[in-house]
Formats: C-alpha cells, sequence, structure tokens
C-alpha cells in the first residue's frame, strides 16, 4: 500500500490571493466578464531598461549556472542601493538573490526557525507569513491591529505577547494589506522590544517606493548598529519595476545568516534565473528618473478613486492606506444583511457575494488574519475601478 503525504505537505494551506486569482481567470476563459482587484502586480509592464538588461544577457551567452546567492554585480547593485536609499552597510557578501521574495522570506525563516519556537506577526497580515512559520514547525502569534490605531500595532500588546521561545518579529512597512506605513516611533519601539529580548527582526520592504500623502519609507535596520545586527531585510523588483514575472528577490543579512541562507538555497533552487539576474541589474543600475515618479504618481490617483468610491457605498467604511497598493476595506456593516434568502455572516461571504452577483473579484480578510474587512487591490486601471466601483455598489444597494 502506498504510503501518503508529510504532514507539513498536509498542513499546508493554498494562498488565498493566488487562488481567487486564479478563480477569476478561469471565469474569464469561461467568458465572465469579471473585474479583478485581488492580484498583487502592477499593472504597468517591466520597463524598456531593465528588458534591454536581459535582452543584453541573453546575447552575450549569459545563460549558465551562477554563484547561488547571485552575480556578484547584482549584489554590488543591491548593496549600493540598500545604502543609498536605506541607509543599511551591507557586503555584496551579506546579500542573497533568490527567486523572489516569498522565496527570500522563506530562507530566511528557514535559517532561523526550529519547532517549538515563535514569531510575532502584527495582523492583517500577508498572507505567506504564518503559513511558512508553520512550515518551519513554529508558532506564529498574531497581535491584532485595525483602523483606530492607523493599522500599527500596539507596544504593550507587542510586549505582552513575547515569550521566551518568541525567536523573531515580522515587520512589513508599507503593509500589504492595509497599506498602513509604520513610522519613527513604532519603529523604534520595535527595535527595542527586540534589543531587550533578543529576537531578530524580519523587515518585509517590498512596497518602499509606494508611499503617499507625506510619508515616507525608514528601514528599520537603520536605526542603529545593534539593531542592523538583528535586522533581516528583504527586498525585490517585482513591485518597484513591475517585474512580478521576472521571480527576483532579495535579502541583506548579517554575514551567518547570510551564508546559512545561502547554504539552503543551494540544495532547493541554487541560482535564481541568471536573465532575470541581469534584468534586475539594468533596473536597479539604469533605471530612468520618471520611472518611480510616474508609477507613484498613477497608483496615488488610484487610491484616491477606490477609497473615495467604496467610502460612498453604504455599510462599507474604507480606511485611507498609507503605502502599497491596496486598500483594506471594513465590511462589517454588510455582515448580517441577506440577499436571496442567504444571509453575509462573514467577510469570506461577502467576498463570494461580490464575485457571484457583481462579478467583481476581491480577497477576504479571513485570508490576512483580520477577518471583517475585504483586500482590493487598485494595481489596476482607472477605468476598471470605476466600473468595479458601479458594480459593487449596485448590488450592495439591493441587500436588505
Amino acid at each position: 500500500m502506498q504510503k501518503g503525504l508529510s504532514q507539513r505537505a498536509l498542513s499546508a494551506q493554498p494562498s488565498p490571493t493566488l487562488a481567487l486569482t486564479a478563480r477569476a481567470q478561469e471565469l474569464r476563459r469561461q467568458g465572465v466578464d469579471v473585474l479583478s482587484f485581488t492580484a498583487g502586480e502592477p499593472d504597468f509592464d517591466t520597463p524598456d531598461f531593465a528588458k534591454t538588461g536581459a535582452l543584453e544577457a541573453i546575447h552575450a551567452g549569459y545563460t549558465k549556472y551562477t554563484p547561488t546567492p547571485g552575480i556578484l554585480p547584482l549584489r554590488e547593485a543591491i548593496a549600493e542601493k540598500f545604502e543609498r536609499e536605506n541607509n543599511l552597510r551591507y557586503a555584496p557578501d551579506q546579500i542573497v538573490v533568490s527567486c523572489g521574495a516569498k522565496h527570500s522570506l522563506f530562507g530566511a525563516f528557514m535559517a532561523l526557525l526550529d519547532p517549538g519556537d515563535e514569531v510575532i506577526i502584527p495582523t492583517p497580515c500577508w498572507v505567506s507569513y504564518p503559513e511558512q512559520v508553520r512550515l518551519m514547525g513554529a508558532t506564529p502569534v498574531l497581535v491584532p491591529a485595525d483602523e483606530t490605531t492607523d493599522f500599527l500595532p500596539d507596544y504593550d500588546a507587542l510586549r505582552r505577547a513575547i515569550t521566551p521561545r518568541t525567536k523573531a518579529i515580522v515587520l512589513n512597512t508599507p503593509c500589504n494589506p492595509t497599506g498602513a506605513v509604520f513610522g519613527r516611533k513604532p519603529l523604534k519601539e520595535i527595535a527595542s522590544l527586540a534589543l531587550t529580548h533578543d529576537l531578530w527582526i524580519v523587515a518585509d520592504e517590498i512596497y518602499e517606493h509606494l508611499v503617499y500623502d507625506g510619508h515616507t519609507h525608514e528601514s528599520i535596520g537603520a536605526l542603529g548598529k545593534e539593531v542592523f545586527q538583528r535586522t533581516i531585510t528583504v527586498n525585490g523588483v517585482s513591485k518597484s519595476f513591475a517585474m512580478t514575472g521576472w521571480r527576483i528577490g532579495y535579502l541583506g543579512a548579517p554575514t551567518e545568516v547570510a551564508r546559512a541562507v545561502s547554504r539552503l538555497q543551494d540544495q532547493m533552487t541554487s541560482n535564481a534565473c541568471t536573465i532575470a539576474q541581469y534584468a534586475a541589474l539594468a533596473a536597479l543600475r539604469d533605471a530612468t528618473p520618471d520611472w518611480r515618479a510616474q508609477l507613484q504618481a498613477t497608483f496615488d490617483r488610484r487610491r484616491r478613486l477606490m477609497v473615495d468610491g467604496l467610502n460612498r457605498i453604504e455599510g462599507i467604511r474604507c480606511w485611507t492606506p498609507r503605502g502599497a497598493f491596496y486598500v483594506y476595506a471594513n465590511v462589517q456593516g454588510l455582515i448580517g444583511r441577506t440577499y436571496d434568502g442567504r444571509t453575509l455572516s462573514s467577510s469570506a461571504d461577502v467576498a463570494e457575494f461580490l464575485l457571484t452577483t457583481a462579478r467583481v473579484a476581491t480577497v477576504p480578510g479571513e485570508g490576512f488574519c483580520a477577518p471583517g474587512y475585504i483586500r482590493l487591490s487598485y494595481a489596476v486601471s482607472e477605468a476598471v475601478i470605476e466600473a468595479g466601483l458601479e458594480r459593487i455598489g449596485a448590488v450592495v444597494s439591493q441587500l436588505s
């Protein structure tokens, strides 16, 4: 008799964002007119300066294996970027290039965590943090926040969550799904907890260039030498350069951690795609001055359009995000209402209702460890946003 799958495989949950994106795509293939606000990727095309780097690498024959942590010119460019933009002084041998920031996070957790360890994760949080921690045999400890605190966790709640088993704190700023941006005060509070209790900080900064309304991104590792030595900084080119499919992420870490991540990656993927590495190198080296400004200005217009439109719909309350390209809309005012004799009893029900009746795909808050909300990505055209808001408003008005 054939033996079954591992407990690890059986316990792994699929990503709800990827699943709902795939569901929307399948409905479209079936001829259903679905407007999707699920995907976490810019709708911009990859800029020509990055494409040129890839084409030049192909024609130069750079199609072989590279060192596992990445080609040295790319790691040097990342080190320069860290110092120039983030005031983080990583050496090239403290940087590991991986197959996307998600892969970098997985490598960091694998290098840091043992079964029985605990990791503090402020919520709402990106869907993969708790799952990756669980896959290491560790326990995610969730510390909730909501729009009343600008989706920033309370210091005392974080402090109370620390136990002798706590190994790390996850920090995501700007945040997916809420768009919260951690200012200097909450960063200092997290840093002080990490130093007092000898914890690692895993800082996901993938949305760093998408901030609005005068807010700025600051890297927690830049707060001081001691904090820097406790911080693993994760980033990539997916969001800032519309290069999601190229699958290039990276991390900067203390030497012992970077070497451990590289050793583990030796046995998983070895190097990230060679051609994609050269495209990322060109993106970091040759980006035109107007690229980032255009990206940010476009998302800012869409953000305002989405927030204003949702706040005009009875039963929906939408906090204005300060970064990233998502809104995290409070739909608790819709829970308990009915349609076709069925009662909406959760945000998952609300998301299903919007998909089946309005043909609008969103992601329910259950996937982000914060029910009562839905996430909508505004990484889509203004025309799609307007059409989606009209559809949502129309079906919500029919609820009883």
